[in-house]
């Protein structure tokens, strides 16, 4: 009986992977919209892949590698073939720069296939959200056949994919910000409304001089760390610049006829805002090509050198303080992003979120037995614009690419890596870039009367 009830289950998670069952939760988990497990599952495929990325630049692991028996060449045959693996070719930043291209391509296969689809009664969305381990085995297809990529200049012409990519992924970045500054100043101005105000109202305060305090902490290291009196002038001006400009939107922020026209604006937007923007600005001048100016730079070099392999292989080092803090980030936006559901009228529209019935009258179907699944809420029309998420996915895959890579450029005849000013141009760049949005969402009410953005 035991064996049976073994088998029947066995059974059902296979149907749960190969079909279109949406019952990928445990018992103990709350049941939860078809939407949202489906974006958690995509981007648990990013994330692997970021995982298996870090893993190949750890220092150390080609010297274990070396030590499994017949794996590295000088051992057995692979497959019954007479080539060996050259465990060089799955290591460095050539093995960032084809996990990346792999999980890439993934997700653009799927962007194009969920072209237009409204809702779950489209034939595709049922290979949206499920079929799962058809889609891993697809990831896994694409990713033995990125390693066979010939050398050639492959990485140096992904490396510009990567640069435009990852511009495009901290404007995103920068739009989920905005959403989630937006939606916490409207949740606590609401409960301020409702309850103990002096409470949350010293609660918003709090947070807002928190932010801008370490905001103006960050402005004096980085003239302290990365600039020089005689020298340096390119990153007095970036950092000036920036600065500015922060103080320029913090101060539109509060406007009366700002205040009037967006109620739920204020300076804790403009503070988190502010943060990212000083946090963006020391990204740029990590990857400033000159010692004198960027001391981080320095020491990069210092240990690409101790640490080099010594047939003069590429070695990455990815750990420093920019990175890592980079890749926090890209993790809280990527799960926002798989999670998100704004009241923001501009940000879904910048986003590209469909909002439908379901989720605008906030019904929730009755599940019998009280069985924990997912259910489908998109029946009169996706929660999500399918293509756009998958778009995210794909600039985010090429955004964790730059930065495992710490936004080097591979120089293949000279087998180093190089930092180009375009690193730092292109970070400076989406940092306006996305100040300027910012700025749109607060005076478009005033510019645009006749449209509704509430």
């Amino acid at each position: 009986m035991g064996a049976c009830l073994g088998v029947c289950s066995l059974l059902s998670c296979v149907s749960c992977l190969c079909g279109s069952a949406p019952c990928l939760l445990c018992g103990c988990c709350p049941s939860t919209k078809n939407s949202t497990i489906t974006r958690l599952c995509f981007t648990l495929f990013l994330f692997l892949g970021t995982l298996v990325s870090i893993i190949m630049i750890i220092p150390g692991v080609e010297a274990e590698l070396h030590k499994l028996p017949g794996f590295c060449e000088g051992g057995a045959s692979i497959l019954g073939t007479d080539g060996k693996v050259n465990c060089k070719s799955f290591l460095g930043h050539k093995s960032v720069y084809r996990m990346c291209f792999a999980t890439a391509a993934f997700f653009f296969l799927f962007a194009l296939m969920m072209i237009c689809v409204r809702s779950s009664k489209d034939p595709r969305a049922s290979i949206q959200n499920g079929f799962w381990f058809f889609k891993f085995l697809i990831l896994i297809g694409i990713t033995v056949g990125a390693f066979y990529i010939p050398d050639g200049s492959f990485t140096s012409v992904w490396f510009y994919f990567g640069v435009v990519g990852s511009f495009l992924f901290i404007l995103i970045q920068l739009i989920l910000l905005i959403d989630f500054a937006h939606s916490w100043s409207q949740v606590w101005l609401h409960n301020a409304d409702e309850g103990n105000s002096k409470s949350w109202y010293t609660a918003l305060f709090f947070f807002t001089f928190l932010f801008y305090a370490v905001s103006i902490a960050a402005v004096v290291l980085l003239y302290v760390y990365y600039t020089k009196p005689d020298n340096c002038t390119e990153n007095k001006v970036l950092i000036s610049l920036n600065l500015i400009f922060c103080v320029v939107v913090s101060v539109l922020s509060i406007l009366p006829k700002i205040q009037d026209a967006q109620p739920h604006s204020g300076l804790l937007q403009a503070s988190i805002i502010t943060l990212y923007t000083m946090f963006v600005t020391w990204s740029a001048l990590a990857n400033v090509p000159n010692k004198y100016c960027n001391p981080t730079l320095l020491v990069r070099v210092e240990n690409s050198n101790t640490t080099a392999v010594s047939d003069g292989g590429l070695m990455t080092q990815w750990w420093d303080a920019p990175s890592i803090v980079g890749l926090v980030i890209f993790v809280l936006c990527t799960l926002f992003i798989s999670i998100r559901s704004s009241d923001h009228a501009q940000v879904n529209k910048m986003m590209l979120t469909e909002e439908s019935p379901a989720m605008l009258n906030g019904n929730t179907p009755a599940l019998e037995d009280g069985v924990h699944r997912a259910y489908d809420n998109e029946e009169d029309g996706v929660s999500y614009n399918y293509t756009f998420f998958h778009i995210c996915l794909l600039l985010a895959s090429l955004y964790i690419m730059m930065t495992l890579t710490n936004w080097y450029r591979p120089d293949e005849h000279h087998q180093e890596l190089t930092s180009p000013w375009t690193a730092v141009w292109v970070k400076i760049s989406s940092s306006w870039a996305g100040l300027l949005l910012y700025t749109w969402t607060l005076i478009a009410p005033i510019v645009l009367p006749d449209r509704d953005f509430h």
